[in-house]
């Protein structure tokens, strides 16, 4: 291992406050050169303020003054805006043609079930007009920043979240915003927003196919969306719409989940399709996608939601569909 390898594995380890990622992770480190026992080290000042800069000066100088070889240490910032530092290997974005059908649910799930298997996620929660995604992992911490760009919340399970929800005075606070303004502010939380190095980033769209996900999809480098919908005969129309939608912007349709599927007696385990008959395999046959998963009405993840835990939660239906959206994610990058 190089003195320069060893110099970036250490930075690996220095978190940076205000967003509890390494240096490394967030891309900060921009370029590191050893000569004659001085090792020069430059970093993006992206998103920190004065203090936050000072503090990691200080660190890092401390962290490479241990390696051995290494007598003097000077360290610079460079400016450089968030969409030049953000590494993002897939981008997929959650839609459904109505709202209700669970798409925020599904969103933090996968999001959930990747983190745990040791993935790099962030959640993009682009739904500006209802925004849920803070309320279902506990957080309503500010996110922290500068004028160069904001830092993403993290989860207690190293999930990014960024929500306009996170941003208000109070989470009940309205947005009344026409189309135009939404569009932009689903821009910035991509461009503006300093993800650094992610896996995934899960993009959780407003039900519908106007201004918001057409957005998402003209703007972002999307690897494909999820499509999200309930057994109900009436929710079969707006499913086809947002199909449609995806297919004439030539975006890949990753797979299909269908939410509120059934509910499972808890005494005898007998399964009651609540609302109607399963529609998962001949609306995956109509979105030409693989079906990811069939979720059933939980009382104990409805719970953990409306107490902010949805990170606790564990089934063996969670699982099934982290492994059928990965065995489809795969998929669609062999085809690319």
């Amino acid at each position: 291992m190089t003195i320069e390898e060893q110099i970036k594995e250490n930075l690996e380890g220095v978190l940076v406050p205000g967003a509890m990622r390494s240096l490394t992770k967030l891309n900060l480190v921009r370029n590191i050169a050893v000569s004659d026992g001085k090792a020069s080290i430059s970093l993006a000042a992206t998103a920190l303020g004065p203090e936050s800069q000072d503090w990691l000066k200080a660190k890092v100088s401390e962290t490479t003054k241990g390696i051995p070889g290494i007598k003097k240490v000077t360290i610079d910032f460079v400016e450089a805006m968030p969409k030049e530092l953000n590494e993002v290997k897939h981008v997929v974005a959650i839609m459904s043609g109505k709202g209700g059908v669970g798409k925020s649910l599904v969103t933090s799930l996968i999001g959930v079930s990747l983190a745990r298997r040791g993935y790099e996620v962030g959640i993009l929660d682009a739904d500006i007009t209802g925004p849920s995604i803070p309320r279902m992992f506990g957080t309503d911490s500010r996110p922290a920043g500068s004028d160069s760009g904001i830092l993403p919340v993290l989860s207690h399970l190293g999930i990014g979240i960024m929500s306009i929800n996170l941003l208000l005075p109070n989470e009940d606070d309205a947005v009344i915003w026409r189309g135009p303004l939404i569009a932009k502010t689903i821009t910035q939380f991509w461009e503006d927003v300093l993800w650094g190095k992610l896996d995934y980033l899960l993009v959780d769209l407003p039900p519908g196919t106007a201004d918001a996900p057409l957005t998402v999809m003209q703007a972002l480098p999307l690897s494909g969306v999820v499509v999200v919908f309930s057994p109900q005969e009436l929710a079969a129309m707006v499913v086809r719409k947002a199909v449609q939608m995806a297919q004439k912007m030539n975006i890949p349709i990753i797979g299909v989940v269908e939410n509120m599927s059934y509910f499972l007696l808890p005494d005898s385990g007998k399964r009651i399709e609540l609302f109607g008959k399963s529609k998962a395999e001949e609306r995956a046959k109509a979105a030409g996608a693989p079906l990811l998963g069939q979720l059933p009405i939980d009382p104990d993840l409805a719970r953990l939601c409306d107490e902010g835990n949805i990170e606790r939660y564990d089934s063996a239906v969670l699982n099934a569909l982290a492994d059928a959206f990965l065995k489809a994610m795969s998929t669609r990058m062999r085809e690319k």
